[in-house]
C-alpha cells in the first residue's frame, strides 16, 4: 500500500483484529496491575481464577512485567525507526505514524514493517 509518493512514505496500518486483541489484553492487563479489587473474579470464569490467583501470590511480577511489556514496545518502537530509514522511508510523517504505531500494538505492527520490501529502482 505504497503511497502516491512512493515508497518514502510507505505506511500501511495493521490488522484491525490483531489491534483489537492486543488493546483488549493490554487493557485488561492494566486493569489487573492497578485496580485489582475492582475486577469481577466469579464472573469471568477460569480466566477470572487465574487472575485471582496471579493478583494474590505474584503481584510484583504482575506489575513488572506490565512495565517490562511497555518497556518491550518502546524498544520495538525505536527499531521500527531503524526500519525505516533503512527501508528507505523518509517521509517524517510516516515515519512518525510508524513510531506510533509500533509503540502501541508491537510486533503486529513491526511484523508489517519488517516484511515490507522496497521496489529498488534501477540506475541507468
Amino acid at each position: 500500500m505504497e503511497g502516491t509518493a512512493g515508497p518514502a512514505s510507505y505506511f500501511q496500518k495493521g490488522s484491525v483484529f490483531w489491534f483489537t486483541v492486543i488493546t483488549l489484553s493490554m487493557g485488561y492487563y492494566t486493569w489487573v496491575v492497578f485496580w485489582p479489587q475492582s475486577i469481577p473474579y466469579q464472573s469471568l470464569g477460569p480466566l477470572g481464577l487465574l487472575t485471582q490467583y496471579l493478583v494474590d501470590h505474584h503481584q510484583t511480577l504482575m506489575r513488572n512485567g506490565y512495565w517490562l511489556a511497555w518497556l518491550i514496545h518502546v524498544g520495538e518502537s525505536l527499531y521500527a525507526l531503524v526500519l525505516c530509514k533503512y527501508k528507505g522511508i523518509t517521509d517524517g510523517r510516516a515515519q512518525l505514524l510508524w513510531l506510533t504505531q509500533t509503540f502501541l500494538f508491537g510486533i503486529a505492527s513491526l511484523s508489517i514493517l519488517m516484511a515490507y520490501r522496497p521496489k529498488h529502482r534501477k540506475q541507468t
